[in-house]
């Protein structure tokens, strides 16, 4: 194997999470209609995933524990910060410093860590 081709994540609120996704993170719906599903985009398809409804039972389970996305940014990671803060998006914790770059951790409706990262 030498590519991840594709992400997708479990959630138990379909447009709940799709609202985070969108009005909270600033992707885009790539447009391709599902009714189980809602695939993102961003900075035309240099960034895509999807959430989707559950495919087994998640009643009790806990979701997003130990899965993270990481995302490269382009922009400052402090400015990034600031704007999520603005729209109450909960992180966890400050920006750190790790040998890939700065990174800052945001948590969706499920538990999944979405993680930015600015590289050196």
């Amino acid at each position: 194997m030498r590519k991840l081709e594709f992400a997708s994540l479990q959630v138990r609120d379909l447009e709940t999470s799709k609202g985070f996704y969108t009005t909270k993170l600033g992707f885009e719906e790539a447009g391709i209609p599902n009714p189980h599903a809602c695939v993102f985009r961003y900075n035309k398809g240099e960034a895509s995933f999807a959430i989707r409804t559950p495919i087994g039972n998640l009643e009790g389970k806990e979701l997003g524990i130990g899965a993270s996305l990481w995302f490269a940014i382009d922009g400052e990671i402090e400015d990034l910060q600031a704007q999520l803060l603005a729209k109450n998006v909960t992180l966890l914790g400050p920006i750190q410093v790790t040998p890939f770059g700065k990174i800052i951790i945001a948590k969706d409706p499920d538990g999944y860590n979405i993680t930015f990262l600015k590289s050196n």
